[in-house]
């Protein structure tokens, strides 16, 4: 019986400076790694994982928002407002602005620095 995700898999022609800068920007820990392949799980605190490997290439296109397959990954927060602004100010590509919704839910989407898109959402109350 499947219990959960453990990781998420992330390809990066740079590994090593995508794990730092999820370590940098959203104060990640190194849970592995194998630097001979460029392969680091960075986890968060919730004990959930990002794998980080170091990919052939580059990204083969820059997919929008709304492309079909994997979009994003969407990343709870503590305190909404300093994460967005720690991204702003680090200069992140902001793929939507931040929105609050009428029940209060408020989400930014974004890019990491290897393309990927991630959502920061923070509700007032959990769906489960």
């Amino acid at each position: 019986m499947v219990t959960g995700i453990e990781h998420i898999g992330l390809y990066a022609k740079d590994s090593k400076a995508l794990a730092d800068w999820y370590i940098d920007m959203f104060g990640c820990t190194i849970a592995y790694e194998n630097t001979s392949k460029g392969t680091y799980f960075v986890a968060f605190a919730d004990k959930s994982m990002i794998e980080i490997c170091k990919a052939s290439d580059d990204m083969l296109s820059n997919p929008a928002l709304t492309d079909a397959g994997l979009r994003h990954i969407a990343l709870t927060v503590s305190d909404f407002d300093a994460v967005v602004a720690k991204l702003k100010g680090a200069d992140t590509e902001i793929v939507a602005d931040e929105v609050t919704s009428s029940s209060g839910v408020k989400t930014i989407f974004f890019r990491d620095i290897a393309g990927n898109i991630l959502h920061l959402i923070s509700r007032p109350e959990p769906l489960i």
